[in-house]
């Protein structure tokens, strides 16, 4: 099992995923803090896309939409390194060979979601709060933040709220393991549809648009969730204080739904959805592309590229 685990094709997937994702993120990142301002400051309105951009770069000025690109960079980085890992070593070790089956890739998905979410939680904790920090926020409870960077804002954290304060919304965000999972199930599903039992390269066109339907597809039954773990990391929600770890956060789920409902209605819940869709689609389409083109000039450049498609 360690020689199917402990490969170089598993890296090769690792790698080309992360510099994939960092690229892709790059390019769209605007539309992410877009989508985060809606998330989090509930007495901003839901305008379009573009109009809040137009309204952070007013207030905020012409950089304002790539604050807290680089703790982003880091943690998507870092996240999509160990998630393509995982992903592609325990189906290579599961699989051994055989082909693949949607239930199979579901469950491969939610593994490596799980690992992923365990060790990678304190930096999304860390690019949120500095990702949102000397922001303009409508919402007057939140409270200011002042971290010089990625390592202070740990010390800061640790220091002042606890090193727990860390893994805030690690509970939805185990929830989450769902939206990679359901991605690459509907992706690795959509490819072996596309292939036909034939191992061959698909094409740019191809990879662009199954990446884009596998990420809008999962992004939308999970975006609920994905509100509620933006606020968690924020910090500026008190969590219910049970005896019980998991009581809890059911418990502060719960509520944060219930006043989202209360507040905006069902459709609160999905606040910021059209700037999510935007940018998590075109950002998972363009990763998907250029993940599959830096894999597949690895492996030719390896000598692996028959063998890697029929594995695959």
């Amino acid at each position: 099992m360690s020689s199917e685990v402990f490969t170089y094709e598993s890296l090769v997937h690792a790698v080309s995923g992360a510099v994939g994702s960092v690229t892709a993120m790059t390019v769209f990142f605007p539309l992410d803090t877009a989508r985060l301002r809606l998330q989090v400051d509930e007495n901003r309105k839901a305008k379009s896309t573009p109009a809040v951009l137009a309204d952070i770069i007013k207030e905020e000025g012409l950089l304002a939409p790539y604050r807290g690109w680089f703790p982003v960079i880091c943690s998507l980085c870092c996240s999509n390194f160990v998630y393509f890992y995982c992903f592609h070593s325990l189906k290579a070790g599961g699989l051994k060979g055989k082909p693949s089956a949607p239930s199979t890739d579901l469950i491969i998905g939610i593994a490596a979601g799980v690992v992923n979410v365990l060790l990678t939680t304190p930096l999304w904790v860390v690019n949120t709060r500095l990702k949102l920090q000397g922001s303009k926020f409508r919402n007057a409870d939140i409270h200011p933040t002042n971290y010089s960077g990625i390592l202070d804002a740990f010390v800061q954290i640790a220091r002042d709220e606890g090193v727990g304060a860390l893994w805030n919304g690690t509970f939805p965000s185990l929830l989450l393991v769902l939206n990679p999972a359901i991605q690459f199930m509907i992706y690795e599903g959509l490819k072996r549809q596309l292939r036909r039992g034939v191992p061959r390269e698909l094409s740019s066109y191809e990879v662009f648009i199954i990446g884009a339907l596998a990420k809008a597809v999962a992004t939308t039954v999970t975006y609920p969730l994905q509100t509620i773990q933006s606020i968690l990391r924020f910090g500026q929600f008190r969590e219910a204080t049970d005896t019980s770890k998991l009581l809890s956060s059911l418990r502060t789920i719960k509520c944060l739904l219930v006043n989202r409902v209360r507040k905006d209605g069902v459709v609160g819940l999905f606040k910021g959805l059209e700037a999510k869709l935007l940018q998590t689609v075109l950002t998972a389409a363009l990763m998907f592309l250029l993940y599959e083109k830096i894999a597949s000039c690895t492996f030719r450049a390896m000598g692996l590229s028959t063998n890697h498609y029929k594995r695959r």
